[in-house]
This record gives C-alpha cells, structure tokens and sequence, in this order.
C-alpha cells in the first residue's frame, strides 16, 4: 500500500530562527507633553493719553478760543510753554495763537490788549481807554472797603512789594478777588515780578497815600498794634518782599 506524499502544514515551532530574527522590532514612539495653554492676554484699553486730552477742534473756536479762555482767568502772565501743557498743544502753535490773537486785537481796535510782560502773556485794558476806567473806577469807589479788604491793603502797604500767595498767606486766605478790588479802586498796582518765583509783586499807589493823607509810607503808623501777625511772618521763615 502506498504512502502519501503531501507535507503537513508547518507550524510556528518550524520556522527558522534566522528568519524570527530578521523581523524588525517595534520601538513604541516617545509620549511627548503638550504644552499649557497661555492664557490670552487681557485687552489694552485704546484709551491714551492723547485720547484723554481735549478735543480742542471740536470746540466753537478750537485752539483760538481755548487760549482766550485762559488769558481771560489767568490772575499773572501765563508763559507759552504752561499753556502749551495745560492745553495739550505745541509751544509752537500757541506762540502762533498768541502773535495772531494779539495782533487781531490791534487791527480791531478792541478794549484790550494781549501784551507779553514778565515773560508771560497777559490781557490788559487798552491804554486809550483809561478814561473810562478811570471814571469806573472812581465811581466804585463811593462804597466803603470791607473789613478783609481793609487788612489786605494793610498788608501790602507794610510788606511791599509783595505777592498775592504772601498776603494770603498772611491772612490764611484766598485774597485774589480782594486784590482786584484794591487795584480797580486805584489803592494798589503792580510793581514788577519776583526774580525768583516770577509771581507779580503788588505796592500801595500814591492815591493810597493821598486817601490816608500821607506824603510817604515813612509815615505809617506802627505796625505792631495794627497787624501783629506780618511781624510774625520772620519767624514763619516767610519774611522778605517776595
């Protein structure tokens, strides 16, 4: 009886060792960490400082009347340079404003004057109209002075010159509105500025001296019994003229 000569299937045991060797071995891939998210940064507000600051040409005159509205408030010659800041243009084009403004109040004849005095720019009365302020001014002299008009003026006669900040210093007060009264009744002027702080400086007229009927300020009462706390002011440290 023959035998068969179909070989039986082979089996994983019966494959040659070479052949297991020559299969390429599985390496596993690194884990790599993914990073953390960053969170977004918060929005920058759009709000600077150019933003902040006026839109001066949006107002009715734009630059033009912004520095009008400042010279007409100002009480001492403001420079160009301060209302540069306080306006937030170039000292430049203010400089240019001021030359324009001054010269269109000549042309037009107006009743002031824009004048450069003290290294500041300052509005005035126009000379040619004293007359009138003359007139003004003698009429409101009719009403008695108050009682802190009456101690400023006092403090200007004895301390002069001297500044509004050292007269209010004295009396503890703002004396701004006083002063522009003792000035508009013709008791009190100005007499140049400090070379120093700049601040204008203030004396008595000779209508003061005529009023109390004195012919100079040597005969001033004793200041002790009339205004103990200017004699004061040395050992404040505020003595001097400023």
């Amino acid at each position: 009886m023959s035998q068969s000569t179909d070989a039986a299937p082979a089996t994983a045991d019966d494959v040659a060792p070479e052949v297991a060797d020559a299969a390429e071995p599985v390496v596993a891939e690194p884990v790599v960490a993914e990073p953390e998210p960053v969170p977004a940064p918060e929005p920058v507000s759009a709000t600077t400082e150019e933003q902040q600051s006026l839109d001066l040409d949006a107002l009715p005159s734009g630059a033009r009347g912004a520095v009008e509205a400042v010279l007409m408030v100002v009480e001492e010659p403001i420079d160009e340079v301060s209302l540069a800041s306080a306006l937030g243009l170039t000292t430049d084009r203010v400089g240019f404003v001021l030359a324009e403004l001054a010269q269109e109040y000549d042309e037009q004849g107006r009743g002031f004057e824009l004048r450069h005095v003290a290294g500041g720019w300052r509005i005035y009365s126009r000379t040619d109209y004293a007359p009138v302020v003359e007139r003004f001014m003698l009429d409101g002299q009719t009403a008695k002075l108050t009682q802190a008009a009456l101690e400023t003026l006092a403090i200007v006669a004895y301390r002069q010159p001297v500044s509004r900040a050292r007269v209010g210093a004295v009396r503890g007060v703002n004396v701004d509105a006083v002063m522009r009264t003792l000035v508009t009744r013709g008791l009190v002027e100005e007499a140049g500025t400090d070379p120093e702080s700049g601040a204008v400086l203030y004396r008595t007229t000779t209508q003061f001296l005529q009023r109390l009927g004195l012919s100079s300020l040597d005969e001033l009462p004793a200041l002790a019994p009339f205004l103990p706390e200017v004699d004061a002011l040395d050992e404040l440290g505020l003595g001097g003229t400023a």
